[in-house]
């Protein structure tokens, strides 16, 4: 999914991943389209996921923050906090994403928080709140993401290939 670094996990799901030969951080980035688009993903647990986006580069042709940059973020998030409630044996699908954009930014760093408002055996749902700098609120999305098990080409693109 895209090279990701520094990224803080609860020790005992990188040790759940590791014994399965799987490099969580790698598996659990921002993906490629989130590598382009400058989302780091900081934080990560299913309680909790943390990310920035710079704000530069994506935008609209206003200068704007583009919408589409804030949901891309907002997945993102949603997705991995989804991932990890699911556990190795998952797979995190988005089934729908709704986003409401409150404010314009023009420059600096966005940040995303993901949290649960609902982790069941299929279906996971996170709300993610995407602020400025200065703390406020540009965006609420609301991620739901199907849980489905890992089928054998979900695992060979999981584990890095043996040379």
């Amino acid at each position: 999914m895209g090279e990701q670094q520094n990224v803080k996990f609860p020790q005992e799901t990188v040790d759940e991943y590791a014994a399965l030969g799987v490099d969580l951080p790698a598996l659990f980035s921002a993906g490629h389209l989130g590598t382009r688009m400058g989302v780091r993903i900081v934080e990560a647990s299913a309680e909790r996921v943390v990310g920035t986006m710079p704000v530069e580069g994506n935008t609209q042709p206003y200068g704007l923050l583009h919408g589409g940059a804030s949901a891309v973020l907002a997945e993102t998030l949603g997705s991995v906090g989804s991932m990890l409630h699911g556990g190795s044996s998952k797979i995190a699908v988005g089934v729908d994403l709704n986003c409401t954009h409150h404010r314009g930014v023009r420059s600096g760093l966005v940040t995303g928080v993901a949290t649960p408002l609902h982790r069941g055996r299929s279906t996971a749902t996170y709300e993610i709140v995407i602020s400025d700098e200065a703390g406020r609120r540009v965006c609420s999305a609301r991620l739901t993401c199907l849980l489905r098990d890992i089928d054998a080409d979900d695992e060979a693109r999981a584990r890095p290939a043996q040379g």
